[in-house]
């Protein structure tokens, strides 16, 4: 199966250049267009016109998009259908936003491993646009994460909703954080809009950083306040040297379960989702 021809076809979706698509996937813009006058020749039905505002999909290029994508993602999933997976009887590849991984991950696995014994578990710790593109992909089965991105292909259910709270080595009042002392948080695009309206006189911080364990490093080496996960505010004032701000408002974050939306009623990623829900106290 030549998958590099469905992997150029839908890249070129996205680039409207067969130049840009030369240079994103390493090739020659020659390459490039012999793949895409295979592609059609084997379709019999021309995919993209060429025009001054750049390449835009035909007719039958529209109609052929869905059908691409679904090749790619079962091309990939046979793959790594057939790959070694030890004793296994399966292998599943999960993503999670990567301030979830300290507080939550161990619990997780350790309830997925009790619930599917016979599951090998690849787990990669990610940003939500990279898990988002590795599920459409399918490079991904089943990915927690912050930001979904919209997309056809993909299905996202909200899972829980995370508490973030501010500490510093300073004050316990929110009158005593200045921007100058302020590691301004931007974990997802949703938590830094609801930070700034919040909070707007800290927007101006000089440090921003988006993981709980970056703010952590930050503000044990030099002090001052910042916002991080509720299990890590309460092991810093636990040490001593940091307190919660009191009247600082508590932040939220919402959690979402991702997947590719053929699998949005398979039994396996239903159990996976409700092990979410029960391990972040959803009750939605």
């Amino acid at each position: 199966m030549q998958i590099d021809l469905i992997d150029t076809f839908l890249d070129l979706i996205e680039t409207k250049s067969f130049n840009r698509t030369a240079d994103r996937m390493g090739v020659t813009q020659s390459t490039v267009s012999a793949r895409v006058k295979a592609l059609e020749q084997a379709l019999e039905a021309r995919l993209f016109q060429r025009s001054r505002s750049g390449t835009d999909l035909t007719t039958e290029g529209l109609r052929f998009e869905t059908h691409a994508r679904m090749l790619r993602q079962e091309w990939t999933a046979a793959r790594r259908a057939v790959s070694p997976s030890g004793e296994a009887a399966l292998t599943l590849r999960m993503g999670i936003q990567n301030d979830l991984t300290s507080a939550h991950l161990g619990p997780l696995v350790a309830e997925f491993r009790r619930t599917l014994p016979q599951t090998a578990f690849y787990i990669e710790p990610d940003y939500s646009a990279q898990m988002c593109l590795d599920l459409v992909s399918g490079a991904l089965d089943f990915a927690l994460l912050y930001t979904p991105k919209p997309h056809p292909d993909l299905y996202f259910q909200t899972v829980g909703e995370l508490a973030y709270r501010m500490v510093s080595s300073d004050t316990a009042h929110l009158a005593g954080v200045t921007p100058d002392r302020t590691v301004f948080a931007h974990f997802s695009p949703a938590f830094e809009r609801a930070h700034r309206e919040a909070l707007p006189h800290l927007s101006e911080a000089p440090l921003s950083v988006g993981q709980t364990a970056a703010v952590v490093s930050l503000l044990e080496a030099m002090g001052g306040a910042g916002y991080v996960l509720d299990p890590a505010a309460r092991a810093m004032v636990a040490g001593g040297r940091f307190r919660l701000v009191e009247d600082a408002p508590v932040l939220a974050q919402p959690v979402y379960a991702a997947m590719h939306l053929r699998n949005r009623t398979a039994r396996l990623h239903r159990r996976l989702t409700r092990i979410v829900s029960r391990q972040l106290g959803f009750k939605g």
